[in-house]
């Protein structure tokens, strides 16, 4: 088994976790209220992963996770990942996502037909955006449900804070504002 180091770090959005292997990083907490709860999150899939201050690249990762929850556009395609233990499709699937950039989203059957998969792979699309270990780093919040519904997120707010990222970088779904106001009568 592969040692892991974490530090926990606090954002415009609240407190986040980052772990790391030697190889990559492995796992990264979305933003909680409190240091605390961002640890306990964390260390509940990594539990034998120790404090350590982070090694350059986990540096600059933790600098671009800041960027981006301040609302500035951040690319984090090019940061080392460690995603041992996944299978070779979610593998690809992760590979695909990390090339949707800021502001722009796909849906889990477009993502499907994109790897050379049918209609079906959608769900295993979806399965692979639960089961992320690196939110955001794999930007899962752009992969949305069939004809631009949000879908699901597993992340602490649910639904809530993938609107949110979705709206920190430009993208706003839901009902467009009404063209003429009431005139209260």
């Amino acid at each position: 088994m592969t040692a892991h180091q974490y530090r926990i770090f606090e954002t415009a959005a609240g407190f986040c976790g980052i772990a790391w292997s030697e190889r990559g990083i492995t796992r990264f907490q979305l933003p909680t209220k409190s240091a605390e709860a961002a640890e306990r999150l964390l260390l509940r899939r990594l539990p034998e992963a120790e404090p350590h201050e982070p090694p350059t690249a986990v540096v600059e990762a933790v600098a671009a996770l800041k960027r981006y929850f301040e609302g500035r556009e951040t690319d984090f395609s090019g940061f080392p990942l460690d995603l041992e233990g996944q299978d070779a499709l979610f593998k690809q699937i992760y590979a695909a996502v990390r090339n949707i950039p800021w502001g722009h989203t796909t849906t889990y059957g477009a993502l499907a037909k994109a790897l050379g998969a049918g209609p079906e792979a959608a769900r295993d699309v979806g399965q692979a955006m639960a089961k992320n270990p690196v939110a955001l780093i794999i930007p899962c919040h752009r992969v949305l449900a069939a004809g631009g519904k949000v879908g699901g997120f597993s992340a602490p707010g649910g639904a809530t804070t993938k609107l949110r990222m979705l709206e920190l970088e430009g993208v706003h779904l839901g009902p467009p504002a009404p063209a003429q106001h009431s005139l209260g009568f």
